[in-house]
């Protein structure tokens, strides 16, 4: 690893544990000072456990032989000095395999028998349910005993052509008739999906690599394509430098890279291969320049998202510490890439997704000291001027006091009003969402297509269940979005009213969810309209693709409705403390006339305690203002240091 690619490593794990540092004091913050509801507690303690698991997911994808797994050696395991993952000629890789660190233990393998593929539970189900699979301890202090574990991940075995059928492995393709063993079987893998938990600096900080299989295995997992490699922060996609884009290795672009990675990279790995002593260095590095600005060209992508490399002479490099053939084999561009872009770029993420999460509800906190800044200004002032007043002023300021409390009480039947109309249409809103109507809607959907795992009546199925819920799912936002206006309404109101500055009402936003079924939609037009699947009954690849898809689709629901509750919770927070502080100040103005009109000795005193109330809640700005700079700075520089005086406000 580049001493480079370490230190980001390094400044990512310290700036997240910052930003966790950040949150909690927050939440420490919004405790002390009274201001936190049991909703914003679970929102804070749910988004802290995020973090702590926070994860990027880079997903290896390729036609066989390009090195992938061999490209995952070099980068990952070159420290056993010999190859860990299993690489020759021809395919290695059997099954998806997701390699990650699990901090709390030890290491493992993971693999789920290939015979699950005949049930309907999808990958991600199973991976909660740790009986269904195979576990191997790690023992890394043994270079053998690992090779061995390893190589398990290569395993196969010899089922009959109509068990194949039933796991969806095997067709009547009279193309593959050649492929049956002349005791009438056929060579399936033993495994449909690995998990290796393995500890290194990169998974460490929450990297996970997935290793994909050739183009069959990708067709015949629809989960990966719908799910996993759409929720992948990047994809690598590897071609050989000799070859470069071969028509399998398009194929692959074209339906499972293009259409749903967010951010792909081609690497043009076996650069070794045209490496050649009858030529000069310059006619080498011409060529490789050549087919790298063909497959830019061919794959859509800009020059610098492909990088050349030599994934053999990497790995052979690192084992015999050969500085020369590591700078020659490439591999450091890769890292450096990892270094300058992925890394950093997952740090925009997490920023975005934080204040995504809890954006708002600070701004707000910072808004509500504002006003009450703003009032104790105003008291101040008031103070002030009875210096040397009689007391008919202060009675007439006593007056004005207890008008401002008339408003005040208009202002709390407004408020109550406003909640009962919310809670009317947040449940219209969240009926649409309902999760008793979805299993119904998806029961009636399975039903209506049993009887008729036909092509035609699958993709029927499958089309008319998402326009359902597209349409169910834009009601939900046409309905948020009359909540959101009377929220408006309400918040304007009460400022107004009062000649305080605006505290702005939480805001819901159901666009990633509906990006998400958008995607679906567009994944499932593309399925439908292969010619492949048009023309060919690939009954149990078709119906894998359904399940996987209603899966996803629920998913969706599930986090729509969760977003939407939490927000119907929190909508109305920001101006019910407001309506709360904005008493206690009432009545607080209301003490000080009252005690100042007994005793006009106390007024100095009065002052000087108001004088103090203003510079603690400076000090408060100051703090709020600290932590919002933490949220997004996906560079992570040191915050003000308000936060590091954290303990000291709070008392």
């Amino acid at each position: 690893m580049t001493t480079q690619l370490k230190a980001q490593i390094e400044h990512y794990q310290h700036w997240r544990e910052e930003l966790i540092q950040a949150i909690t004091a927050y939440a420490s913050w919004l405790e002390k000072s009274g201001n936190q509801d049991a909703s914003q507690s679970l929102r804070l303690s749910e988004l802290l456990e995020s973090l702590k698991h926070d994860h990027m997911t880079l997903a290896f994808v390729a036609e066989f032989s390009r090195g992938k797994t061999e490209l995952i050696n070099a980068l990952f395991f070159s420290d056993f000095n010999q190859r860990l993952l299993p690489s020759d000629v021809g395919r290695t890789t059997m099954c998806p395999t997701e390699i990650f660190s699990e901090p709390g233990q030890a290491p493992y393998i993971r693999l789920l028998p290939i015979e699950t593929r005949a049930r309907d539970d999808s990958i991600g189900a199973l991976k909660k349910l740790s009986k269904e699979w195979n576990r191997i301890k790690l023992d890394l202090s043994s270079p053998d005993e690992m090779l061995a574990a390893m190589q398990r991940l290569t395993e196969t075995k010899m089922v009959t052509p109509d068990e194949a059928k039933k796991l969806g492995l095997w067709s009547d393709d009279p193309a593959l008739i050649n492929m049956i063993g002349h005791n009438g079987k056929i060579e399936v893998p033993s495994w449909r999906y690995a998990q290796i938990n393995y500890p290194h600096p990169l998974l460490n900080s929450g990297l996970v690599i997935l290793d994909t299989p050739g183009l069959n295995a990708l067709g015949t997992e629809p989960e990966l394509t719908l799910n996993i490699i759409p929720n992948a922060h990047a994809v690598l996609f590897l071609l050989a430098t000799d070859t470069g884009v071969t028509q399998s290795d398009m194929v692959i672009w074209r339906q499972f890279v293009e259409p749903h990675a967010q951010r792909r990279v081609a690497v043009l790995n076996k650069i070794d291969t045209v490496w050649d002593d009858l030529k000069s260095q310059k006619q080498i590095e011409d060529s490789i320049q050549r087919q790298l600005e063909k497959t830019a060209s061919q794959l859509n992508l800009p020059p610098e998202s492909v990088i050349t490399i030599s994934a053999q002479k990497a790995l052979l490099a690192k084992i015999r510490n050969d500085a020369v053939l590591l700078e020659k084999s490439g591999i450091e561009k890769l890292e450096s890439l990892f270094a300058n872009d992925f890394i950093p770029g997952k740090q925009v993420i997490v920023c975005n997704s934080v204040l995504k999460e809890i954006g708002d509800m600070v701004a707000s906190s910072r808004q509500q000291i504002d006003n009450q800044l703003l009032s104790s200004r105003h008291e101040l002032s008031e103070l002030v001027s009875l210096t040397g007043k009689n007391r008919g002023v202060i009675e007439m300021l006593r007056e004005k006091i207890l008008e401002d409390k008339k408003q005040y009480d208009s202002s709390v039947k407004n408020f109550n009003l406003t909640k009962q109309a919310l809670s009317q249409q947040g449940s219209a809103m969240l009926a649409n969402l309902d999760q008793q109507w979805l299993e119904e809607t998806l029961d009636k959907s399975r039903l209506s297509i049993q009887d008729r795992w036909t092509t035609t009546g699958l993709m029927r199925g499958m089309q008319s269940l998402l326009a359902l819920l597209m349409s169910q799912f834009e009601s939900t936002q046409e309905g948020s979005m009359h909540i959101q206006r009377l929220l408006d309404t309400a918040y304007t109101r009460f400022y107004k009213k009062h000649q305080l500055k605006r505290v702005n009402p939480p805001a819901l936003n159901l666009e990633m969810h509906h990006a998400k079924l958008t995607e679906l939609i567009q994944s499932t037009s593309d399925f439908c309209n292969d010619p492949v699947n048009v023309m060919t009954e690939k009954h149990f690849l078709i119906k894998k693709f359904y399940l996987a898809l209603v899966g996803q689709a629920e998913d969706v629901f599930i986090l729509a409705r969760y977003d939407a509750g939490n927000w119907l919770k929190s909508a109305l927070n920001p101006l019910f403390s407001e309506i709360k502080e904005y008493k206690v100040h009432l009545q607080k103005r209301l003490d000080n006339v009252k005690k100042i009109h007994e005793n006009v000795d106390t007024l100095k005193q009065r002052i000087n305690d108001q004088q103090s109330t203003i510079r603690h809640l400076e000090e408060h700005v100051a703090f709020l203002d600290g932590i919002m700079k933490q949220f997004s700075n996906p560079q992570g520089e040191t915050p003000d240091k308000a936060i590091e005086h954290n303990t000291a406000l709070l008392h």
